[in-house]
């Protein structure tokens, strides 16, 4: 019996090990989670697509080529910084040091509780795959890692890189822009970064490259950004949506653009051209000349129908784009600073305003104006996140299209979203929040009656003299702002982002010391026991953590913060430029 006895002892031993391996491959962790969809278990849940082999509906009768010719000699963005004192230095590589740190810790928890899922839940330990589960932050934090000289880490990342399959997705319809700005844009980025060392990033940019073309696959050539692949290219009939954010529309231009530089297929170029032509011919038409709306008719051409003009949500990329693209494209095509120009003037003259702050700041915030029905346009006053990205593009403008009176417009842009960061109790600036304009941005001197007025107006139905201390008291208003709409912090990295290319233009230090101000205050409230989160309200000095973190906090965000503290030409913005993941893409010399 004891040779049975051992015999079965063994037998169990061996499956157990079996149990575990299966574990292993379908990713359970130690704490025996439901398993992970694996790249294998989703290739049988949607089968991979040779797209270069989906006849075309809608062919083009003329490809528009990539421009030829020598680069224009566009002008210097980056100061010419002097040499460090060693008290800076260490200074300075001290924040370094601490920035990659929060990477690193930010990393290990992917690696541990979400690999090859798209964003890991940072306050339960899980993931989410809202970007059809193809690792969305593993390719997102390809780069970041590039640049901050991460090796081993890099390695274990590129590795699982072949396991993904860029030809489908675990789900039937994809977000264009939010597929081409994270992973074409991580994947060109990472190859341009490296060299060209590695032939999987071209290889697996092509293959989504190749996906991402067939949605341009309708009857005017115009993309559909919400993209039923599934449905529409492979099983029936495609055509333009009606309404598209202006953002997903114009927003795919450097990825496209930089594929066919490297590839030398200018089909890629020529689907991205059409829609900026699309923007150039409408820019004087719409209801602001020189900008667009929010969003656009695509399915009739007509960019009328919406009447709310914003830097903010849904339409920032476009603008980003237009410089960053003379830019790739070695100024060679005249028609992008023709667009930044028309947006810019216009953007200055309605959408730039100076709010009321308590210390009489000189700052500049960017709004959104709508147009009623009476055809009257009205400001809205608010301070929105994502809109904290136009400092730095307008900083860039103001270098490479030889504006200089544009260059203090930028900086009060930025000094506005750091000074958003410094009035809330966390340190840290609101998703949305409303301010008060002055009408004359020269009499524009405190007053407490003035902003208890406007806290009144955002409440027409309160009674002033009951409601208003109480009102700013119940909702934590610091002086200058009337209401706080959106009270989150999503790990969004906008502000940093103006503060770090403000830096690298003007080399005021200044800004390394506002930059290190928002980090902390970032790391403060948002740690978790084993990452980083998007807080619920800014407000509170002990925030509700959502337990969500987008692939932008180590795409975006860490990166700028890395990136201020490092050497002047880590990443020269004159040798290259960052699409709106911060994926920088490399510039034509």
């Amino acid at each position: 019996m004891q040779p049975l006895f051992r015999r079965f002892v063994l037998l169990c031993a061996i499956a157990a090990l079996g149990l575990l391996s299966l574990y292993h491959i379908a990713g359970w962790d130690s704490k025996l989670r439901p398993p992970r969809p694996s790249s294998l278990l989703r290739g049988r849940i949607k089968h991979s697509v040779k797209w270069k082999d989906v006849p075309v509906r809608y062919p083009v009768t003329s490809t528009i080529a990539l421009p030829s010719g020598t680069p224009s000699a566009i002008p210097r963005i980056q100061h010419e910084f002097g040499i460090e004192t060693e008290g800076n230095k260490q200074e300075r590589l001290k924040r370094l040091g601490a920035v990659k740190q929060v990477f690193l810790r930010s990393w290990m928890a992917y690696r541990e509780h979400a690999w090859l899922q798209d964003e890991i839940s940072p306050v339960s330990g899980g993931f989410n795959n809202q970007f059809g589960g193809r690792a969305a932050t593993l390719v997102d934090a390809l780069d970041t890692m590039a640049i901050m000289g991460l090796n081993k880490e890099f390695d274990q990342a590129l590795a699982a890189l072949k396991q993904i399959d860029f030809t489908t997705t675990e789900t039937s319809t994809m977000n264009v822009f939010e597929t081409t700005i994270r992973y074409l844009g991580g994947l060109l980025s990472t190859y341009d970064l490296t060299g060209g060392q590695h032939s999987i990033l071209l290889k697996k940019a092509t293959e989504l490259g190749d996906m991402l073309y067939v949605a341009f696959d309708t009857p005017h050539r115009l993309p559909i950004t919400r993209w039923d692949w599934e449905n529409g290219a492979l099983s029936g009939s495609q055509e333009a949506p009606v309404s598209v954010l202006s953002a997903e529309l114009g927003s795919l231009s450097l990825e496209f653009t930089r594929l066919s530089q490297i590839t030398g297929d200018d089909k890629y170029y020529d689907a991205v051209a059409r829609v900026s032509n699309q923007f150039e011919k409408h820019q004087n038409s719409t209801s602001i000349p020189g900008l667009w709306p929010v969003r656009i008719n695509l399915l009739a051409e007509s960019f009328t129908v919406d009447r709310t003009f914003t830097f903010g949500g849904m339409s920032d990329s476009l603008y980003e784009y237009f410089p960053k693209q003379h830019m790739l494209l070695g100024g060679l095509v005249p028609q992008y600073r023709k667009l930044y120009v028309g947006a810019i003037e216009a953007a200055k003259r309605v959408l730039f305003f100076r709010p009321l702050t308590p210390d009489n700041r000189d700052i500049l915030v960017s709004g959104t104006v709508r147009k009623n029905a009476a055809d009257h346009f009205k400001l809205q006053p608010e301070a929105q996140h994502l809109a904290c990205f136009a400092g730095g593009m307008v900083g860039i403008g103001a270098k490479i299209f030889d504006r200089p009176e544009d260059l203090d417009v930028a900086r009060r842009l930025v000094d506005g979203c750091i000074w958003a960061y410094e009035s809330m109790p966390s340190g840290i600036m609101p998703e949305s929040s409303s301010v008060i304009p002055c009408h004359d941005p020269k009499d524009c001197e405190w007053s407490r009656q003035k902003w208890y007025d406007g806290v009144m107006d955002q409440r027409p139905l309160h009674s002033y003299r009951d409601d208003v201390e109480k009102i700013v008291e119940e909702n934590n208003l610091a002086p200058g702002f009337t209401d706080i709409t959106d009270r989150r912090f999503l790990l969004r990295p906008e502000a940093i982002e103006s503060v770090f290319i403000m830096y690298r233009i003007t080399g005021n230090t200044t800004l390394l010391d506002n930059a290190w101000d928002m980090f902390e205050a970032i790391i403060a409230s948002t740690s978790t026991d084993i990452s980083n989160s998007a807080i619920a309200d800014v407000t509170d000095l002990e925030p509700e953590l959502i337990d969500e973190c987008e692939s932008f906090w180590m795409a975006e965000t860490l990166k700028y913060f890395y990136l201020i503290f490092s050497e002047p030409d880590v990443v020269s913005l004159d040798e290259w430029v960052f699409n709106t993941e911060a994926h920088p893409l490399r510039r034509p010399q």
